[in-house]
């Protein structure tokens, strides 16, 4: 029972309260970074050390939005998993629209990818879901310190705590508790780019048709 339900009898107003929600969670995380950011900072106005720091950014932003993405086109998804693929997978696309329009003519092409058929099993997707989740807080996390501009930091650490709901969520459907310690450790960029190198999701030719038994599963 929700905290709504003994005085929203024909259910109206959960469900006003939950396209409110949604579109709120929406709206801040995929404008928050751009719109946060004056024009004069953005592109042009950029580092190249930001500019670095973002497009790494949105290297991992691009593997989680077509991850997510494909989960859904696959529908071998269910329940809770199904739901939480496209909520998760339409804010990560919009963290990508956000740090393509911040980047301008700056920012990297997206990359192909071939995820060996992990959308398409509900436990290897969930485990690789909290893999990529955890990832994703560790990254920002440890490239935080290295934004020069201020008003860039505090946009991506807007971004950042969004990935920290989504890494908890994950977490919960698989089981695991979302919140183990008191304090997180950042994860070097080096580290995460072997993790990524790994897993052989990043392909210049996605593998369709022959399948592949998925080297990352979480």
């Amino acid at each position: 029972m929700t905290d709504l339900e003994p005085f929203d009898r024909d259910g109206a107003l959960a469900e006003a309260r939950g396209r409110l929600s949604r579109a709120g969670f929406l709206a801040a995380a995929g404008a928050g970074l751009a719109l946060a950011i004056a024009p004069e900072a953005r592109a042009a106005g950029l580092s190249k050390n930001d500019v670095a720091v973002l497009n790494y950014a949105l290297s991992l932003e691009y593997l989680q939005a077509a991850f997510y993405t494909e989960s859904e086109r696959s529908k071998a998804l269910k329940g809770r998993a199904a739901e939480a693929a496209a909520q998760v997978g339409a804010v990560e696309r919009a963290h990508v629209k956000a740090f393509r329009e911040l980047l301008g003519g700056k920012a990297i092409a997206r990359p192909r990818f071939d995820f060996q058929g992990v959308t398409e099993d509900p436990k290897k997707f969930l485990k690789t879901a909290v893999a990529f989740e955890d990832l994703a807080v560790e990254a920002y996390k440890g490239q935080a310190p290295r934004l020069e501009s201020k008003q860039v930091l505090a946009a991506a650490l807007g971004i950042h705590t969004v990935e920290a709901r989504h890494a908890a969520w994950m977490r919960y459907l698989n089981g695991i508790v979302p919140a183990a310690s008191a304090f997180d450790d950042p994860r070097p960029k080096e580290e995460i780019d072997r993790i990524v190198r790994a897993t052989g999701f990043v392909s210049a030719r996605p593998e369709m048709a022959a399948r592949r038994a998925p080297r990352y599963a979480g």
